[in-house]
């Protein structure tokens, strides 16, 4: 106990930064239990808590800081849970179609670039307000023409298809079920029908007049500026990416650079520098004012308004909250002379994101932003506490420009690798030529729109902002285009990015010469990661779908449906086909063969269930359409069984085939459709 104690007192000017990482933990163990904790369970955390806290003054100094971290753990576990509880809202447990009402809060697009609606103060037919979701999201395909205009804060009402969110394409995979549980999102579909205007916008919300402001600029935008170049002046505006094709938003993918559509840190940082050196010279110029007033806190100030104005614009996402709290840390250090730029600072901002959203840490969005802005700091803080030169004057912003890049880059990409699945192998190239643009370029030219904005020659700025994102544009279509631009990796196991941002902050925040064993833990996931194997079997959560593994990659049931199972389930093999020609894999008998003989079929349709006559052991039927009651023999798998066990993936354990479920992993939380009738009683 005294050598740790000993180990602990030289840690003790670096306990703050740690204060985000136990409560990460502590939010990580809640998600991570497959039951939801009762009330009983959570007393019993909180007062373990509370004992601990009390020992703590008992425990000398020293080791007072190892009861202070478990404090904080179990603190981000109960916050975990009083969040999960307190967003509760009805989800839809049934499939509805008829009349949806409600008004609109959100305009974005889908994937297959249809208008998609998100509506609250939703009405359904025949369904009693406490069934009634809080809010729904809607797809508007076929023929809109006659479509009223969608606005923000419009009621409207169209027929449409709704069913429950849907959950992981596979067992660990990305649980859309929970994150719409956390955006209260009820229920998701699709319409056919126009969309008809029932009820003006009201002004009763502000919400919904700044989303209107948005709109507008939006539309001004997109006069001035049409096409892609427009759209994605919109996005780094307003944060709606729906004017963008998606043919220029699978260049920018592929070239590393979709992170400038997205307002984070970067755009926030590079807007709140440029108002606070234009503030800074502008008060200079002025002599009274510059001898008598604190000009480093004033334009500190401004700069946080202008940011503030910002968040407002761009819809107030949780990228675009998350860099605001960075910067409003960043600025307020600056108005009370403490340094803008440390880790203390960054882990102020992650622990009140953690503690307003601590569901965000489980997304690629906190996850990649601080990873970056962690790695920044401690990097350029070694480079000046070691009084390591960038070079002569002139080479310094260059030299800057090139180490931002470098490590950010190296400190994201097993993030983005592990949650998209490929790696953009020129994206460092992309980067250096296109982030100083943004900066030099289009963040002063939307600052001059904005000013000239009241004098109607807001076009000259505009027109500035957008030769320099034609200039990114054409540099992520020349970069998309080259041989070997992006490679697809196999998705991670569920300890490899632990294990990584374990070791990256145990680099990054311990002090002394034991830090560098943070490499252990990162070495270990990299293992991990490589000698992991993908699931020999898939079946989709509805049985629209099945995969096998063959030695030419993942064979799929058919050429068509289904598209965006298929499509990920590709993409976690680290797989580039297409599922036309996954499909040409799947054996011409119609029946795949598992390790240890296992007989695999699909029956897609009507008719090929109503013609099964039956199966015998060690065989396994999916089938997307209900099975007669009685069918027997085999292992069955029709939609009314997979209802109850979500998609299911078929593991080789030592030639034996072994069947997990996404239930088994997910176990029976909040925002499980298994989970409901128990918190309905």
């Amino acid at each position: 106990m005294t050598r740790i104690g000993a180990v602990l007192l030289h840690q003790r000017g670096a306990f703050f930064e740690w204060v985000p990482v136990c409560l990460a933990i502590g939010i990580g163990c809640y998600f991570l239990l497959r039951f939801e904790p009762a009330g009983p369970f959570l007393l019993s955390v909180g007062a373990a808590a509370l004992v601990l806290l009390i020992v703590a003054r008992w425990l000398g100094e020293a080791v007072a800081p190892l009861a202070m971290g478990l404090v904080l753990v179990a603190c981000g576990f109960l916050l975990a849970a009083h969040r999960a509880h307190d967003v509760a809202s009805p989800v839809m447990s049934w499939r509805y179609y008829g009349p949806v009402e409600g008004r609109i809060v959100h305009l974005d697009r889908s994937s297959s670039d249809a208008l998609r609606l998100t509506l609250d103060q939703v009405v359904l037919e025949r369904t009693s307000p406490a069934r009634t979701p809080e809010r729904v999201r809607i797809s508007m395909h076929g023929d809109q023409s006659l479509s009223v205009a969608p606005e923000p804060g419009l009621r409207v009402m169209t027929t449409a298809h709704l069913s429950p969110p849907g959950g992981p394409v596979e067992p660990g995979g990305f649980d859309f079920q929970r994150h719409a549980w956390f955006g209260q999102l009820g229920g998701v579909g699709y319409s056919r029908v126009p969309l008809l205007a029932i009820a003006r916008p009201a002004d009763d919300r502000i919400e919904l007049a700044v989303f209107r402001v948005r709109m507008a600029v939006a539309a001004r935008m997109m006069e001035v500026l049409p096409g892609d170049t427009g759209g994605f002046a919109v996005a780094v505006t307003t944060g709606a990416r729906s004017s963008i094709s998606q043919e220029a938003l699978e260049d920018l993918r592929a070239s590393n650079l979709a992170h400038l559509l997205a307002i984070s840190g970067l755009h926030m940082g590079l807007l709140t520098g440029f108002v606070f050196a234009l503030l800074r010279i502008v008060i200079a110029l002025i002599p009274p004012l510059a001898l008598r007033a604190p000009g480093r806190k004033l334009a500190a100030g401004g700069a946080l308004v202008v940011a503030a104005g910002y968040l407002a614009l761009s819809g107030g996402n949780v990228a675009t909250e998350r860099a605001f709290i960075m910067v409003a840390v960043a600025l307020g250090a600056v108005m009370l002379d403490r340094r803008a730029i440390s880790l203390r600072a960054v882990a102020i901002a992650a622990t009140i994101v953690l503690l307003l959203r601590p569901e965000a840490l489980l997304g690629p969005g906190f996850q990649m932003s601080f990873a970056a802005t962690t790695a920044l700091v401690a990097v350029f803080g070694y480079m000046r506490d070691r009084r390591l030169s960038m070079g002569p004057k002139w080479a310094k912003p260059v030299v800057a420009v090139l180490i931002s890049s470098g490590v950010a880059g190296l400190a994201t990409a097993p993030i983005g690798a592990a949650h998209f699945n490929a790696i953009s192998h020129y994206g460092l190239i992309a980067n250096l030529t296109s982030v100083p643009m943004m900066g030099t370029v289009v963040i002063p030219a939307a600052v001059l729109a904005l000013v000239l904005a009241p004098f109607g020659l807001d076009w000259l700025g505009l027109w500035i902002m957008g030769a320099g994102l034609k200039w990114i544009l054409a540099v992520g279509s020349f970069v998309a285009g080259l041989d070997g631009a992006r490679s697809f990796v196999p998705g991670p196991g569920v300890a490899v990015l632990p294990l990584i941002a374990l070791g990256f902050l145990w680099l990054c925040l311990w002090q002394g010469r034991s830090r560098s064993l943070g490499v252990l833990p990162v070495i270990v996931a990299f293992w991990l990661w490589a000698t992991g194997d993908r699931p020999v079997g898939l079946i989709a959560e509805n049985g629209a779908l099945v995969g096998v593994m063959t030695p030419e990659g993942r064979a799929l049931s058919k050429p068509k449906g289904a598209g965006f199972v298929a499509r990920n389930w590709l993409e976690n093999d680290g797989d580039a086909s297409d599922q036309p020609t996954a499909a040409d894999r799947w054996p011409e008998s119609r029946q795949a063969v598992l390790p240890g003989g296992v007989e695999l079929t699909h029956l897609a349709g009507k008719k090929a269930v109503t013609g099964f006559q039956g199966c015998d052991a060690g065989q396994i039927v999916v089938a997307n359409q209900p099975l007669p009651k009685g069918a027997s023999g085999c292992l069955l798998f029709d939609p009314n069984r997979l209802r109850d066990t979500g998609a299911i993936s078929l593991v080789d354990r030592g030639g034996e085939v072994a069947l997990i479920s996404t239930r088994d992993l997910t176990g029976d939380r909040l925002w499980t459709p298994w989970y409901r009738p128990k918190r309905r009683d």
